[in-house]
């Protein structure tokens, strides 16, 4: 069964995020770029993905790159050009691949043409496209907002004498939503990629949007003796972000991407479940979601699986699920088994059998680590100012490994532009491909046995009692139930199982437990999917 001839194509898919700078090189100039990708598309339909997110790939200073875009309508000369982008595009298509790209609409570059403008005086037609505010009687900023890379989230223009708000970098300066010219002008943008055949978008800071424009003061948020090392959790962000005019947008833009028929939109919202529920409540919002419940998890278990996920079963709306992307470090190094292949195996199944749409981040079917980057090799601007006090986001984001012993691992012919861990050159695609009990093959089996097994890509979920450090779940759609079972520990463990034995058979997914009688045994680190016969209770 495939989801990708449908309107609901994205419903339980399974989409492999490219992180563009360093996934392939065509050019040989140590950075990623399209034609990069555009060669490597056939390794990602043969992994067996319904689809590709690409980060920004737009026209940008790279202060943040590619999160500041200095035009939305073209691609940075970095990655190459909109003609190799349509021919990536087209090519994907080919091969049965949707393709979604990053949309960051609650802020541009200070290089953008709109804010050249806006910052020019006080009475230019796009004078109230960005947040200006007046100081203070002494010269302050407005209010007490933090950004979240470090510092307030003003800063000041010496030729408008006010200040700009920026929830991210200085040099990314937020948009005015309360200007319905705005929003105009960004729905242009979304309509400009549906109409280039974009399936759809991945929304960077989906609640970032509005701000409450009377600018109050955030209050704080208590406890700082047991908060990260950074200023901007010492606040409750209440009125900088995830504003009720946020989801009247949200509406508009669906409305967009509805009447060019199967488009989608997931979101990515720094909030919980309450806000990411309100967020994709319906058909009117976002298609989808996801938030940090499980990026930022330290620990795997069975409780972080369950409160993550039951809510969802509550609620008209259809989450969106990760362990990695390029804004958390890697999973592996993340849960404390950055060198386990058998760990790096039950991440992705459970990943892929869990109620939601699936997002693969590159690498991860390698079972990658963390790269360790060192101080002065460092490129992101998150990873510099918090130094050394997180892993930072350099570490995920390091050339994909594409061949063992060759110069920088086979990702370009010149030094890249992040160093190639020699950890990842060990794990390169080269040599897993020869592997065939490799994560790389692991990765290929399961998704293939999953696209005939419609009850993980669109079915209930319903989780089951289980001994500790295990998990039991159900997927259960028309005719078809799969019990889902994990060991998340490093001993061998037994499951009772709910069926009698003569009622289940383990389905060839590449996962190595087994059935013992009416129980399941579970190696360390390992899972099992077995096939219920239907009209068994």
């Amino acid at each position: 069964m495939s989801v990708s001839g449908t309107d609901d194509w994205w419903r339980g898919a399974v989409i492999y995020q490219i992180y563009p700078r360093s996934f392939a090189d065509h050019s040989g100039d140590g950075t990623g770029d399209l034609p990069g990708i555009t060669e490597r598309l056939p390794y990602l339909a043969e992994l067996g993905v319904d689809g590709i997110w690409l980060s920004p790939f737009f026209t940008s200073p790279m202060k943040d790159f590619g999160y500041d875009v200095a035009d939305y309508r073209d691609v940075d000369p970095t990655f190459g050009t909109l003609a190799d982008f349509d021919a990536l595009l087209a090519r994907a298509h080919e091969l049965g691949l949707k393709v979604i790209i990053d949309q960051v609409y609650s802020h541009t570059s200070d290089q953008h043409a709109w804010f050249a403008e806006s910052r020019s005086s006080r009475d230019n037609a796009r004078a109230d496209w960005y947040v200006w505010a007046d100081p203070k009687p002494d010269g302050t900023p407005p209010n007490n907002w933090l950004a979240t890379f470090g510092g307030v989230s003003w800063t000041w223009d010496a030729h408008r004498q006010q200040y700009y708000l920026h929830n991210f970098l200085p040099e990314q300066p937020d948009l005015n939503f309360h200007n319905p010219q705005v929003r105009e002008a960004i729905l242009e943008v979304a309509r400009f990629w549906l109409d280039r055949g974009v399936d759809g978008f991945r929304l960077d800071v989906a609640n970032f949007y509005f701000h409450n424009a009377a600018l109050p003061d955030n209050p704080p948020a208590g406890n700082h003796e047991r908060r990260p090392r950074r200023a901007y959790t010492y606040q409750q962000h209440l009125h900088d972000h995830t504003q009720p005019e946020n989801l009247a947008f949200l509406a508009e833009l669906r409305a967009v991407l509805d009447s060019y028929g199967a488009r989608m939109t997931v979101g990515e919202i720094g909030a919980g479940f309450d806000v990411s529920a309100e967020y994709t409540r319906g058909r009117n919002r976002l298609h989808t979601c996801y938030n940090f419940t499980l990026l930022n998890a330290r620990t795997l278990d069975a409780t972080l699986i369950a409160n993550a996920l039951e809510p969802w079963n509550a609620v008209d709306a259809w989450p969106s699920w990760s362990f990695s992307n390029h804004d958390v470090p890697r999973a592996t190094s993340r849960f404390g088994r950055p060198e386990d292949p058998a760990f790096a195996k039950l991440l992705i199944a459970l990943l892929v059998t869990l109620r939601g749409t699936a997002f693969l981040y590159q690498g991860e079917e390698l079972g990658l680590p963390q790269a360790e980057v060192p101080f002065e090799a460092l490129q992101d601007p998150e990873a510099i100012n918090n130094w050394p006090h997180t892993l930072g986001r350099d570490g995920a984001r390091t050339p994909m490994p594409w061949q063992r012993g060759a110069p920088h691992a086979g990702f370009s012919k010149a030094t890249p532009w992040l160093p190639v861990d020699p950890a990842h050159d060990a794990l390169a695609v080269s040599r897993q491909d020869l592997d065939p009990d490799s994560v790389l093959n692991f990765t290929r089996r399961l998704l293939t046995a999953r696209r005939s097994l419609p009850a993980l890509i669109a079915g209930d979920i319903e989780f089951l009692p289980a001994p500790d450090d295990t998990i039991l779940f159900r997927r259960a759609m028309a005719r078809q139930s799969i019990l889902c079972a994990f060991n998340l520990s490093a001993t061998a463990v037994r499951i009772p199982s709910i069926r009698k034995p003569g009622a289940m058979t383990v389905i060839d997914s590449g996962l190595t437990g087994t059935l013992d009688g009416a129980h399941i045994a579970l190696d360390a680190w390992q899972g099992c999917l077995v096939q219920l016969e239907t009209g068994q209770s």
